[in-house]
């Protein structure tokens, strides 16, 4: 028995011991996050391969979309300059290893809040850049206008993305089948859908916008289904134990809700915090001092923010509203005094 007991002893107390500075190493590379971007001089932001209004190259070669905004934005903000930036476009699957891993620093990749990811990914959503919904992409010639016809067909969806997992409860819940074609990635799921090896093609509806616009034979071949599956709201990922990190990434996400707010744009930045004679206003320039002492990052990082990518408003209409070729309605993404759910914590 005696032995026994030394031989539990000698075992427990290794792993214990290992344990501890697997936690400890953990909390290490999250905890210094600030620290490495300004050792480097630059900030690494995970993004798609390339998603219309999300994130994807232009002709020149330069990325564009909400969430490489909100990445230029968070630069401008760090290390006062909106272009050192390192864009990393990751498939669906690698996005979370290369966040942990530490290979980027954010995750700013149209992807979906849920609190399982949150319980046992060891990440934390810093809130929401957009919401969002599911719906079907169909030919217009397959007359389908409702989910129902949809029952025993084929259905294209990206791997390991809340579609999929929405697409099986869905369907499991009202005792419907269907043949999924799940793809690695997006633009492999997209090519399988218009060879017409999907009857429908399943994700987010700026997505699906996206797609009719690259249909081979024009967007008008192909219709979205009105009704929607799911609530996605979609935002920026950090790792979890960097409460500081956290912070900041946060504080600029509310910064570009509250500029839209307060009527502060790109445009009129300048006037307005000179002129305003808004208490609102000053009071959050006094909290931007105060963030940025306490944070450790240069003052005025709101001014430069929205110097980089405008108000919440110019960001989206930029990217998916009136000035995009996808012309989208602002929906749930409208200020809450304009019905939608878009809503700035107060800075003080």
């Amino acid at each position: 028995m005696r032995f026994l007991k030394k031989a539990v002893q000698l075992f427990v107390l290794p792993t214990v011991v290992l344990a501890a500075v697997f936690l400890w190493q953990t909390v290490a590379i999250a905890g210094d996050t600030l620290n490495r971007i300004k050792s480097r001089g630059d900030l690494r932001c995970g993004v798609s391969e390339g998603i219309q209004g999300f994130s994807i190259k232009d002709p020149d070669g330069r990325w564009t979309g909400m969430d490489v905004d909100f990445c230029r934005a968070l630069s401008a903000a760090v290390l006062g300059n909106a272009e050192k930036v390192k864009f990393l476009p990751l498939k669906t699957s690698e996005r979370f290893p290369s966040l942990r891993s530490g290979e980027i620093d954010v995750l700013v990749r149209n992807t979906t809040w849920t609190l399982e990811r949150e319980a046992t990914m060891e990440v934390i959503f810093a809130g929401i850049l957009y919401y969002d919904g599911q719906s079907f992409l169909v030919p217009a010639s397959s007359g389908i206008k409702e989910i129902s016809q949809l029952n025993e067909k084929t259905i294209c969806v990206v791997k390991s993305t809340t579609d999929e997992v929405n697409l099986a409860d869905y369907f499991q819940g009202r005792k419907w089948s269907y043949q999924p074609v799940v793809l690695e990635s997006h633009n492999k799921a997209s090519e399988i859908f218009f060879e017409g090896r999907c009857t429908a093609f399943t994700s987010e509806r700026p997505q699906l916008s996206a797609l009719k616009l690259k249909a081979p034979g024009g967007p008008q071949d192909y219709v979205i289904l009105s009704e929607q599956i799911s609530k996605e709201p979609l935002g920026p990922v950090v790792r979890r134990g960097d409460d500081e990190w956290l912070i900041l990434v946060r504080s600029v996400l509310y910064l570009l809700i509250r500029a839209e707010e307060l009527g502060v744009s790109r445009e009129n930045l300048h006037s307005v915090l000179i002129d305003s004679p808004d208490p609102g206003i000053k009071r959050w320039l006094e909290v931007d001092g105060s963030i940025a002492r306490a944070l450790q990052i240069p003052p005025n990082w709101s001014k430069r923010a929205i110097e980089a990518a405008g108000n919440y408003g110019e960001i989206f209409d930029r990217n998916f509203g009136t000035q995009s070729i996808l012309k989208l309605d602002r929906g749930l993404n409208r200020l809450y005094t304009q019905g939608g759910l878009m809503y700035s914590p107060p800075f003080r």
